[in-house]
């Protein structure tokens, strides 16, 4: 039997990124009060190594869904992998020439180079992996995916990212 309510154990681990780094920075403004200039130097790296945890922790807050979707995600070794209740899949992330977010921003559907399609629910069990898989694919935007993901009233499908051969291939055939 615990003596914190459980809502606030997840309200706690949910947030836990963004008040790490509060706290960091927090003790670097407190660090700061040091007469030497070299600690004040250092105190002002740990305010801003702080600042940027905190800043990264509410990115991932955003991209994380409350509640639970169907099947897992799990990113192991550059090769995102899909095991759902009736489907799965797999998918190596140097492969990725697309990103989509479909159904009413429900669904990610992935498109390799051999036009190969994973589909993977949002909100499924281990999807918050997914945010630094995705982070490492060249030029996306992370904003704009998270825009795109926090929509209030979302399309129905929307392309977040094309791998910049194939955008170059897709401008020239039209």
């Amino acid at each position: 039997m615990s003596l914190i309510r459980p809502e606030l154990i997840a309200l706690t681990k949910r947030w836990s990124e963004v008040l790490t780094g509060l706290g960091v920075a927090l003790f670097g403004l407190w660090a700061l009060q040091a007469r030497d200039s070299f600690f004040q130097f250092l105190a002002m790296l740990v305010i801003l190594t702080g600042l940027g945890i905190a800043i990264i922790g509410w990115r991932r807050l955003r991209f994380r869904r409350a509640e639970a979707g169907p099947g897992v995600v799990q990113v192991i070794e550059g090769q995102i992998s899909y095991f759902g209740p009736e489907e799965g899949g797999f998918i190596a992330l140097n492969d990725l020439v697309e990103l989509h977010l479909i159904d009413a921003a429900q669904t990610w559907l992935m498109v390799a180079q051999d036009d190969t399609r994973l589909e993977i629910p949002v909100a499924a069990a281990g999807s918050e992996a997914l945010f630094d898989a995705f982070a490492t694919l060249p030029e996306l935007r992370m904003q704009a995916l998270l825009d795109a993901l926090n929509a209030p009233e979302p399309p129905l499908a929307r392309a977040i990212w094309m791998h910049p051969s194939r955008r170059m291939r897709h401008l020239r055939l039209h």
